[in-house]
């Protein structure tokens, strides 16, 4: 499903426009700086929990050291900050049947 399939979805669902539908959808997803709400929530060092489905969080991934597979010379590798998704009971549950 893409993002114009999810608003066709969410209009016949809730009776909103298609166009409502899509600025609902980037309002909340859009990863453009300073825009989405859950990429702003993960900026600022914050988790976002939506019970039943899952939780949106970052993680910090320490600096380490590591091999070139091309020629296997030692490289650094610095750390880096990821976004992660940790899917809730419900969602889980409903997946594994």
């Amino acid at each position: 499903m893409n993002k114009g399939e999810m608003a066709a979805k969410l209009a016949s669902k809730t009776g909103l426009s298609k166009a409502k539908s899509l600025d609902v959808i980037n309002a909340v997803f859009s990863a453009e700086k300073g825009e989405g709400i859950i990429a702003v929530e993960l900026d600022a060092g914050r988790k976002v929990v939506i019970p039943g489905f899952g939780t949106f969080g970052t993680r910090k991934r320490a600096a380490r050291k590591g091999t070139n597979p091309a020629n296997g010379k030692k490289i650094d590798i610095p750390a880096k900050h990821y976004a992660y998704f940790k899917p809730g009971k419900t969602l889980r549950e409903r997946i594994e049947k």
